[in-house]
């Protein structure tokens, strides 16, 4: 009787266990999973953070660029996925793809994920692909993206995957001219969206959508490890990180605002005095001369 007693109770803590780790692996993915893919069909689109034109601002969205639509049941809204950031779009501006012809990059969200052989959790695993690693998309089927990386062509789960429309290396044109479309947007102090920024959320925003995730502090971005440090301003190019440590607004940090380096000898970043809003500034004279730390090329 006591052997059955204690069989019985391994078996209940390996069923116990069984069910935590479906539930860890439930919990591994970041994202939700897809229904469907949409294409975008005006320019400066809002995602919003609620399906109302009076919702905030989560980003804006080009032209003819693809999306993971989670919930299309939605009265006049869908609610997607773009590199990240979910939100709600009208459905005046955003096109189903019933004939699975759109073609896309795709950026990992989760460790340890795999490409299969078929659109199944049995299908046979082919490759197995880490954080921020980037595949080519090139269609959807039953909530799984049919991908190619390397040699390799199968399928993700969708809710490991969020489509972009950059692949590993974003030119530098991009990311200026991506940062450009938010000059005049205002100074809100913790800000880290287009209804307002700090300079930091302004450099973290941007990056995002080119997929770095970058840290919310000035210095913690100069101290992320990300990239290859400049020191010297005539060496910066376009779309490298811009750093500035003021002694009497830094409080001991390493730095005290950043921006984004346009070229030029300029940078553009939230500036909280003055214009109080997103600008461009001049790095070679003046202020932002004299308080320069450096710069990071990622």
């Amino acid at each position: 009787m006591t052997h059955l007693v204690g069989k019985a109770a391994r078996i209940a803590v390996l069923s116990v266990a069984a069910v935590l780790l479906l539930a860890v692996s439930a919990l591994a993915a970041e994202e939700e999973m897809a229904v469907a893919i949409g294409a975008t069909t005006g320019s400066s689109l809002r995602l919003r953070s609620e399906p109302s034109t009076s919702s905030s601002i989560v980003t804006m969205l080009n032209e003819d660029v693809a999306v993971a639509v989670l919930d299309d049941t939605l009265d006049g809204w869908y609610k997607i996925n773009y590199n990240g950031s979910v939100g709600f779009v009208s459905a005046d501006f955003l096109l189903i793809d019933r004939d699975n012809i759109f073609t896309s990059y795709g950026r990992v969200v989760g460790n340890g994920v795999n490409v299969r052989a078929s659109s199944s959790v049995e299908g046979e695993v082919l490759t197995v692909l880490n954080q921020n690693e980037t595949v080519n998309v090139n269609g959807f089927e039953n909530g799984w993206y049919d991908v190619s990386c390397g040699d390799v062509d199968g399928y993700v789960r969708s809710d490991f995957l969020v489509l972009t429309s950059s692949g590993s290396s974003s030119s530098s044109s991009d990311v200026v001219n991506y940062a450009k479309q938010f000059l005049g947007t205002r100074y809100v102090y913790g800000g880290a969206s287009p209804s307002g920024f700090d300079c930091s959320g302004f450099t973290m925003y941007v990056y995002k959508q080119f997929g770095y995730s970058l840290p919310h502090t000035a210095t913690g971005q100069w101290q992320s490890g990300y990239g290859t440090r400049i020191y010297n301003i005539s060496e910066l190019q376009p779309g490298d990180l811009v750093f500035f440590c003021d002694p009497s607004r830094s409080n001991g940090k390493a730095c005290s605002h950043a921006g984004i380096y346009i070229g030029n000898g300029q940078h553009i970043h939230s500036s909280s005095s003055r214009s109080n809003g997103v600008i461009i500034s001049d790095l070679t004279s003046g202020y932002y001369n004299t308080y320069f730390v450096g710069g990071i090329r990622l």
